[in-house]
């Protein structure tokens, strides 16, 4: 399956499905020196880093008394629009929801099912911070193994991974 979007946009900055920084050679870019904007279609599309602002903007929302641990996470659909999400706690662990099922629920909310191209998480608390198994099921149902999952380093440089990497044998509806 081809399809348009992330994949087509992604290849103006050189990424690739494998693991890959996408600071441009020689240069020390990080996803701190983005500053902070409204986000457009165009924007997010072209740029993974103004996608992890967006998320970093959703971990400042993070009700997280219990583990002291605020993730944000930011969605891009397939026809390129953003929706984000911040981890809710609850005194029932179990009730608890991550940001990355937050913020596809919000772009169901706001759009219907729509094909996810990307997704980006951060947490000012652990570099990287990939999603959990969980989150990793939903993204699933929602993006295909080529889902961009945009990462931040310790050092302040992005990573991409393809969900497949994460998620190698996901399960899905027959």
């Amino acid at each position: 399956r081809r399809r348009s979007g992330w994949r087509s946009s992604a290849a103006t900055w050189g990424w690739v499905p494998r693991w890959r920084w996408l600071a441009p050679p020689g240069s020390r870019a990080s996803a701190d020196s983005v500053p902070p904007r409204e986000a457009a279609a165009t924007d997010v599309a072209a740029d993974p880093a103004h996608l992890l602002e967006l998320a970093r903007q959703a971990a400042r929302n993070a009700y997280a008394p219990y583990s002291k641990f605020p993730v944000g996470a930011a969605v891009l659909t397939a026809s390129g629009r953003t929706a984000t999400g911040c981890n809710v706690e609850n005194a029932s662990y179990g009730l608890t929801v991550c940001a990355e099922r937050a913020a596809v629920f919000a772009a169901v909310a706001a759009g219907g099912a729509e094909r996810l191209a990307a997704v980006a998480i951060h947490s000012p608390q652990a570099r990287p911070c990939p999603p959990c198994g969980a989150c990793r099921q939903v993204l699933a149902e929602f993006g295909g193994d080529d889902l961009a999952v945009v990462l931040e380093e310790a050092d302040g440089l992005l990573r991409v991974v393809s969900l497949g990497q994460l998620l190698p044998e996901a399960f899905r509806h027959a």
